[in-house]
């Protein structure tokens, strides 16, 4: 019972890492990168579809990406929701056909934006960390037929998966925040 709970929250705290490391790669560096528009909300025949799901992306240039929609008629929904995602600063052109979007020059101060942006969501994954960690401590708490040693001891060690998984969202963190930061 014990190891099936710790093991349910190692599973899901790898997860909330992962999901951590892809938010940070929607955060924009020097270059225009597909990553940025992945997760991108575009309504779609009032549904909210991701925008990879609507379009193909390539990356021509440094800092302009060519958005390929599969159908022609979301054109101007992703157009607008690219001017929505006011986060990426970034200028889309629609020709009918093909969206071109042109990334601004990152200057210091937006630079440090993004730092900040990057800041909040590596708070918010280790918030979804504690939250799993506190789930899980409630279903040891909630364990009977075990000794509470053995809860102690499974306590000691869902504290030592959480600080592992903390460490590893502020090293992924630190990381792009150096990326950022790089001129």
């Amino acid at each position: 019972m014990i190891s099936d709970v710790l093991a349910e929250a190692k599973e899901k705290m790898n997860r909330a890492v992962e999901v951590a490391k892809d938010d940070f790669a929607t955060v924009r560096t020097g270059r225009a990168n597909p990553a940025l528009f992945q997760k991108l909300l575009v309504e779609y025949y009032g549904t909210p579809t991701p925008l990879a799901q609507l379009a193909g992306l390539q990356n021509p240039e440094a800092r302009v990406l060519i958005i390929t929609p599969y159908d022609k008629a979301a054109l101007k929904d992703i157009e607008k929701a690219i001017v929505a995602a006011s986060h990426l600063g970034a200028t889309p052109n629609n020709d009918g056909n093909i969206i071109r979007v042109t990334m601004p020059e990152l200057t210091e101060e937006r630079r440090k934006d993004y730092v900040k942006l990057v800041r909040s969501k590596g708070e918010d994954a280790k918030i979804v960390l504690r939250n799993l960690r506190r789930k899980a401590k409630d279903d040891l708490d909630a364990t009977k037929e075990v000794g509470e040693d053995e809860i102690a001891r499974a306590e000691k060690e869902l504290d030592s998966l959480t600080k592992s998984h903390v460490d590893a969202i502020d090293e992924a963190l630190k990381r792009k925040e150096a990326e950022l930061l790089e001129v």
